[in-house]
């Protein structure tokens, strides 16, 4: 599984995000490749993804992708980040 992380410059709170939802996967027991991306570039590491976690302000600029877009409100909040990972994984 494939989960890319997206904020708007793809240096800081993407890379937070992207440590927080692998903490989450480990504690799942789900193992995925968590890439952390800018909103220039996520749209197509989106194509080949199965989930983008990103900001309310930032999921329709990614667009029409295959992706799961799931967006989250606290990129530091684990449990948040484990609620909607467990909702789309099932």
């Amino acid at each position: 599984m494939k989960i890319v992380t997206v904020c708007g410059m793809g240096i800081g709170t993407s890379v937070l995000l992207k440590m927080n939802t692998e903490k989450v996967l480990r504690q799942m027991g789900i193992d995925a490749d968590v890439e952390a991306a800018d909103i220039g570039v996520a749209a197509g590491m989106a194509r080949t993804a199965q989930i983008v976690l990103t900001s309310a302000d930032l999921a329709e600029e990614i667009g029409d992708v295959p992706a799961k877009i799931i967006v989250i409100n606290n990129f530091t909040s684990t449990d948040e980040i484990s609620q909607k990972l467990t909702e789309a994984i099932g």
